[in-house]
């Protein structure tokens, strides 16, 4: 995939008999803007309902967020209004990343250490991932898009991120080891970009990514909906290394959390317009900070441990049933779409769903 253009998987499925023929194009994005087009539209049916008037099963669709290196006690401290809509519609909770203290799933509290442990549902003693660069993850762990991509139905996908390495690495995108090509709608490789905005440094040009990525996720989400979507942003990270503790971090944390209000946002036109859908959105972050001023983690201190769920699920355990880590995201997306795994799959996830009953 060529660096620095975000690129739509289109997929036109056309019945002749009993034969199906799938035409398949990847299109840069200055090729789409040229043409006035950036996304596929999609036709969806109205509410599909009963001879008697009932509404029958929603097609489930989900959206998880992950934003970047945001502790418990600041995103509960800073005005986040964009996080704070999503929890009101279901809930808000404290986590745990980094494994079991003193056990084999002891994990380094490190990005994408946390990445692959929500992805595949299990810690870094399986997945293999125990550093952000040099890494060879183990690919029998499957991840999430993997098992959307098992599924007998057709289930589109999408990523957004402003690491790419994420699709490359993390999840091999395209290696037969990894299970091939998984992705419909992605935008990644600008921060790999050497023409994209060249002239910033590199905190305000991984800012600049997030916002492009920001803009053609919502964009995706509101006109194809993808059924499964990951959006990442780094931007809080890198000013947390950078500055740390303080109100630099503190504006950091509400720029970011205005990109999550645009990705609501769209997720809410997105319900009013297609009732049938039945939404999961999820918003998280991959692992805390030190408490001495902020600036590192990647160790086992309590508040580099500590990450927050927010969903717009009623049906989130609460804190007082259970406490929440970080593999028990996969098996919620896996029960509310209705997944089915290989039993091999399900029977080495080591977390649970957070979705009560």
């Amino acid at each position: 995939m060529r660096p620095g253009f975000f690129f739509v998987s289109l997929k036109v499925q056309v019945l002749a008999g009993l034969h199906r023929f799938w035409a398949y194009a990847r299109l840069p994005l200055p090729v789409l803007l040229g043409m006035g087009v950036l996304m596929a539209q999609v036709t969806v049916a109205d509410p599909r309902t009963s001879d008697d008037g009932v509404q029958l099963n929603k097609t489930p669709k989900t959206l998880f967020v992950v934003v970047d290196g945001i502790p418990a006690d600041v995103i509960e401290r800073v005005n986040t209004r964009g996080i704070d809509a999503v929890a009101a519609e279901g809930s808000y909770q404290r986590a745990y990343v980094g494994g079991e203290l003193g056990e084999p799933t002891e994990s380094p509290t490190v990005s994408a250490v946390g990445y692959m442990s929500l992805l595949t549902g299990t810690w870094s003693d399986k997945h293999n991932v125990r550093a952000n660069y040099g890494i060879e993850p183990n690919y029998a762990f499957w991840d999430i898009f993997r098992v959307a991509k098992h599924q007998a139905r057709a289930v589109t996908t999408g990523l957004f991120s402003t690491w790419t390495d994420n699709r490359t690495i993390l999840m091999g995108d395209g290696l037969e080891a990894a299970g091939g090509y998984k992705f419909d709608f992605v935008a990644d490789g600008f921060e790999k970009d050497p023409s994209f905005a060249p002239a910033l440094d590199d905190v305000e040009r991984i800012q600049a990514v997030d916002l492009q990525v920001t803009t053609l996720a919502a964009k995706t989400l509101l006109e194809s909906a993808p059924d499964l979507s990951w959006v990442y942003l780094q931007h809080t990270d890198d000013i947390g290394h950078r500055d740390g503790d303080g109100p630099v971090m503190d504006l950091a944390v509400r720029w970011l959390d205005a990109r999550v209000s645009e990705l609501w946002a769209a997720v809410q036109a997105r319900s009013q317009q297609f009732v049938d859908e039945d939404w999961l959105v999820i918003v998280t972050t991959d692992h805390g900070r030190t408490s001495s001023n902020g600036k590192d983690h990647g160790g086992q201190s309590d508040r580099e441990r500590t990450i927050w769920i927010a969903s717009n699920s009623p049906r989130m355990v609460s804190p007082a049933e259970r406490s929440a880590a970080i593999v028990d995201i996969f098996p919620t997306i896996v029960e509310h779409m209705g997944f089915e795994m290989p039993e091999e799959v399900a029977a080495q996830l080591e977390g649970q769903s957070l979705l009560s009953q």
